[in-house]
């Protein structure tokens, strides 16, 4: 197939090719069912075993430990957005926020409706272009939890390494825009969550991985929908789940064994990367990277030029040469190109290739 777009879009995103390939092998027949998995019960052992299948593999992959629950749900990050502090915030305890950009704010909106909040750090004051420094978090001693956002898309920006908290303190991680992309120590976190459409398939599942301790039992005023304890109770099967989607997921984690696993996947998303940023930091000022060098992001790489008229050149004539989602985010302008895990090698290659010829040609 060669008419394939060079997709950078933010989300959903591109899936690899042969994971699509193989999901259309399946479409209307998988593995001799003589029916599509989208047709199948979700109580049936099919579907059940694809569903247990999709958590060994994530456990396995992303080194998960046994005292944490892998839950498929519903609802996108946007609902964990208020699940965590109806299932977490506790009244005289406030639930602290690192914010870094508009990811971060939209959480913090949404807990503020439910409780007590206090804002443990903040880059607001530099627009956003870089992470806040380690040191310079501060969680009160009684906070429910310590909320931060790993990655934000919008903004370009990301945790090189993650807020340390006290034991009795959950650190609570939305890693929509970069789980499974590096490796980390899943035993820092007492809950991360996630949604599939930009590493780990198409959109419809959020991927919630916490600790057993806070599945256990949650405050039974909370509806039961929106309650963890329901979901780990039932093994994410307690309704109707996003059947296709986790069956993408699981084509997309055993995509992400083949290629050697997270390890190096994340290394080759650094070097794919890494093409597109010396593109930017070797233009001589044409190109301006916006999030700090310390606090860039190896999924959204965001970057502008002298004007406004120039950009949207840009993204026409990246249009006509066959590239998909280069235009910013339309609450910051700019540019942004998205590297995710299935966007290859290639594509940046030609892209960086691409932004020289612009600048020869418009510099």
């Amino acid at each position: 197939m060669t008419n394939r777009a060079l997709n950078f879009n933010a989300g959903p995103a591109a899936l690899p090719l042969e994971v699509l390939q193989q999901a259309q092998e399946q479409f209307v027949d998988y593995n001799g069912a003589g029916m599509s998995i989208m047709e199948m019960s979700h109580r049936s052992a099919i579907f059940e075993q694809v569903n247990s299948e999709t958590q060994q593999l994530m456990r396995k992959l992303y080194g998960i430990p046994d005292s944490y629950k892998v839950l498929f749900l519903q609802g996108g990050a946007s609902t964990q957005f208020s699940m965590l502090p109806m299932n977490f915030l506790q009244a005289g305890k406030p639930a602290a926020y690192v914010m870094t950009g508009s990811w971060a704010s939209k959480a913090l909106k949404e807990a503020q409706l439910i409780g007590e909040t206090v804002v443990a750090a903040s880059s607001e004051a530099d627009k956003y272009n870089r992470i806040p420094e380690l040191s310079s978090i501060v969680v009160p001693e009684n906070a429910s939890y310590l909320h931060f956002t790993s990655n934000e898309t919008i903004e370009g920006t990301q945790f090189a390494q993650f807020p340390e908290v006290p034991d009795h303190i959950p650190l609570i991680a939305d890693m929509s825009s970069d789980i499974m992309s590096r490796q980390v120590d899943i035993s820092q976190f007492g809950i991360i969550y996630a949604g599939a459409q930009k590493n780990l398939g198409p959109s419809g599942v959020t991927i919630v991985i916490l600790r057993e301790d806070l599945a256990a039992s949650n405050p039974k005023h909370v509806p039961t929908m929106l309650r963890y304890d329901t979901h780990a109770k039932a093994d994410s099967l307690y309704n109707t789940p996003p059947s296709f989607s986790v069956y993408m997921v699981n084509l997309m984690l055993k995509w992400i064994e083949a290629k050697g696993g997270v390890a190096a996947l994340e290394q080759y998303n650094l070097d794919k990367t890494k093409l597109i940023y010396d593109a930017i930091d070797q233009s001589g000022g044409f190109y301006r990277g916006f999030a700090q060098t310390g606090s860039r992001s190896a999924m959204n790489i965001t970057f502008r030029l002298q004007s406004e008229e120039l950009e949207k050149r840009f993204v026409k004539e990246s249009e006509q040469h066959g590239f998909i989602g280069l235009k910013g985010h339309r609450s910051v302008g700019g540019l942004r190109a998205s590297t995710y895990n299935a966007v290859p090698y290639e594509n940046c290659k030609v892209l960086a290739e691409f932004m020289d010829d612009f600048q020869r040609r418009n510099g």
